[in-house]
């Protein structure tokens, strides 16, 4: 599914850490990472060569971790802008997942810092996944611990039936069929555009497409399989079941109905992944 991976790195402890829990990955089928460090120039010049041997003992460190866990790693130090090079890199490498780190309410770090993650999800043609960095603190600093992930675990889905939705199922029938055997399905009835006096007739029609997506997941092998179809805010009901439950990753698509209302409102699955306590794996539209 996920055969060769694009790893972005800023050399940081956290990006250490995130690094460190990769190989679990090996059960989507991943074999092969390009690990990508940025550095972030807006023109080359002469002090590139000198930041790229600064930086290669910390990726030779990074790419052997990969290594002992049976991860075959190719290093790559691009000279521009972050998240343009990010993108055309898993492009041309032909991966078919990017991976990026994030602590919550802004992503870590120079590569995953605000808006340079959200560009690189705006823009993105391959999956994205944004991995939970586990902070704390330890007297005056904060300390990492290596994230856990669990790609047989519990899954929520939530859709919102739009097309860049339906490519997202596609690869949750993927992930289950990899051995992720238990799928909570959600839509959340947006108080912002449905009306309560039309609540009902909405629900019966989605309860049956809801219902539609539950029997394509069985037979392709899940066998514990909720929907839920709560109404309220999108954002919040999501991460309220995120924090109150125990899935291991939530899957959905990066872009909703309207590609124009989602960056005026507010990105409803980048508010997720930056305050998703598991990881979150967006899947773009089609360009």
């Amino acid at each position: 599914m996920f055969s060769r991976i694009l790893v972005a790195t800023d050399l940081s402890e956290a990006s250490d850490c995130v690094i460190g829990s990769l190989g679990a990955l090996r059960a989507w089928g991943t074999k092969e990472v390009v690990l990508v460090h940025c550095l972030n120039l807006c023109e080359p010049s002469m002090v590139t060569e000198e930041l790229k041997g600064f930086a290669e003992p910390y990726l030779s460190r990074q790419a052997d971790a990969l290594e002992r866990q049976g991860l075959k790693t190719d290093i790559e130090v691009a000279s521009g802008r972050t998240p343009v090079e990010i993108n055309r890199l898993a492009e041309d490498r032909k991966c078919s997942l990017v991976v990026i780190g994030s602590h919550g309410k802004t992503m870590s770090s120079q590569i995953l810092l605000g808006g340079v993650a959200s560009e690189v999800i705006q823009n993105a043609r391959k999956p994205v996944l944004i991995v939970r960095l586990n902070l704390r603190q330890e007297r005056d600093r904060a300390v990492c611990g290596f994230c856990q992930m669990a790609p047989s675990g519990p899954v929520l889905f939530p859709t919102d039936f739009s097309a860049n939705a339906e490519l997202a199922f596609s690869t949750l029938k993927k992930i289950v069929a990899a051995g992720s055997q238990e799928v909570t399905l959600l839509h959340v009835q947006d108080q912002s555009v449905v009306s309560k006096n039309r609540l009902e007739e909405c629900n019966r029609a989605d309860q049956e497409r809801l219902a539609e997506m539950k029997r394509a997941l069985e037979q392709t092998g899940a066998t514990k399989v909720n929907v839920e179809l709560p109404y309220g805010v999108p954002v919040r009901e999501i991460l309220a079941r995120v924090q109150d439950s125990a899935f291991t990753w939530v899957v959905m698509g990066s872009q909703g109905r309207s590609y124009l209302s989602e960056i005026l409102l507010g990105n409803t699955s980048l508010n997720v992944a930056r305050h998703s306590q598991v990881p979150v794996l967006l899947v773009p539209t089609e360009r």
